[in-house]
C-alpha cells in the first residue's frame, strides 16, 4: 500500500513526515526502507503523527536503524511544520502542544504567508542525575552524576558530561578542534559502551566565546548527523553547567546555526528554522 510523506529539514537534519492517524504499519521497518539512501527516500528517520489524548497532536519520532527515540528538536519543528502548513492543528498564542515519549513539549512557530518557517520549542529542564539519563556509575563508584569526568571510550580519551533532556547524552567538551576528531570511529563505542543501559547520543564541543560553541554530533541510531535539536540543547547544557557559556547561546553545527537560550526557571528553548523539500509517495 502507498504511504504519503513529506521529505523536511532544519539545518541539514532530514526526516521524513508521515500522517499516520489512519495507518497501521510496522513503523520501524518502514523507517528502515524509507530512511536509506540510494535505496529509500533518505532521512535521519521518521516523525509521525498520530491523535494525543494529553496534547494537540502526538509525535512519534523512529531512528534510521528501526529504534524509536523519546524526543528531537529538530523533529519536532519539522514535525509541527508539517502539521501547521497542512491545518491538521492550529497554534495558538500559546503554541502547538505536541505529546512525545520525553513529554508533552509547546512549539511556538513563526508563520510567513500561512506557512511556518521557523519555531521555537521548550526543550524542558535537563537532568544531570545518572539514574535518570541513565548512566550505569557503578565503575565509577556509584557517582550520582558524570560531569567533566574522564573517561576512554574506544581508544579515546574524553572528559564527558552526561545528561538528559527526554533523551541520553554525553558530552565531550575539548580543547582540540572537533574536525579533527575521529567521531564516526569513536562514536559507535560512546553510543554503545555499557555505562549507557539505553544507548546515547554523544556530542563534541569547542567552545569559542561564552556565546557561542561549535558541536559534532553522532545520534543513537543514526550515526553522525548535520544537526540535532537536542545534541545542540544537551551541548549547550553541558557548557553551561561548567560555567562557560552564558543564557543565550550559538550552537554552531555542520548544517548551520541553532539557538539555545534559558528562562530563570532552568527551561531551555530551542530556535531553527524548518524546511519543506518535496512530497511523495511511497509503495511499499
Amino acid at each position: 500500500m502507498a504511504i504519503e510523506f513529506a521529505k523536511l529539514h532544519g539545518c541539514g537534519n532530514d526526516y521524513i513526515a508521515v500522517d499516520g492517524r489512519s495507518l497501521d504499519r510496522d513503523w520501524a521497518a518502514v523507517t528502515v526502507a524509507m530512511s536509506r539512501p540510494a535505496f529509500g527516500v533518505g532521512s535521519d528517520g521518521i516523525v509521525l503523527l498520530q491523535n494525543s489524548d494529553v496534547a494537540q497532536v502526538r509525535m512519534r519520532v523512529y531512528n534510521p536503524d528501526g529504534s524509536e527515540a523519546e524526543m528531537s528538536g529538530n523533529g519536532i519543528r519539522l514535525f509541527a511544520k508539517f502539521v501547521l502548513d497542512r491545518n491538521i492543528a492550529d497554534a495558538t498564542k500559546d503554541g502547538l502542544t505536541v505529546e512525545t515519549l520525553g513529554g508533552v513539549r509547546t512549539v511556538w512557530p513563526e508563520m510567513v504567508d500561512g506557512r511556518m518557517v521557523s519555531a521555537r520549542v521548550a526543550m524542558g529542564p535537563a537532568t544531570f542525575v545518572a539514574a535518570e539519563v541513565p548512566v550505569d556509575t557503578s565503575d565509577l563508584g556509584g557517582k550520582g552524576a558524570v560531569i567533566d569526568e574522564t573517561l576512554e571510550i574506544g581508544g579515546a580519551q574524553m572528559a564527558v558530561t552526561c545528561l538528559g533532556i527526554g533523551n541520553p547524552h554525553a558530552v565531550a567538551i575539548m580543547d582540540d578542534p572537533v574536525e579533527d576528531f575521529p567521531l564516526t570511529e569513536v562514536g559507535p563505542y560512546v553510543e554503545n559502551h555499557p555505562m549507557f543501559p539505553q544507548r546515547i547520543n554523544f556530542e563534541i564541543v569547542n567552545v569559542r566565546s561564552r556565546n557561542e560553541i561549535r558541536a559534532r554530533i553522532f545520534e543513537r541510531g543514526a550515526g553522525e548527523t548535520m544537526s540535532s535539536g537536542t545534541g545542540s540543547t544537551a551541548s549547550a547544557f553541558a557548557c553551561r553547567k561548567l560555567g562557560l557559556v552564558d543564557d543565550a547561546v550559538d550552537v554552531v553545527v555542520d548544517g548551520g546555526v541553532l539557538r539555545i537560550s534559558w528562562d530563570g526557571n532552568d527551561e531551555a528553548f530551542l530556535e531553527g528554522p524548518a524546511v519543506e523539500v518535496f512530497t511523495g509517495v511511497w509503495n511499499e
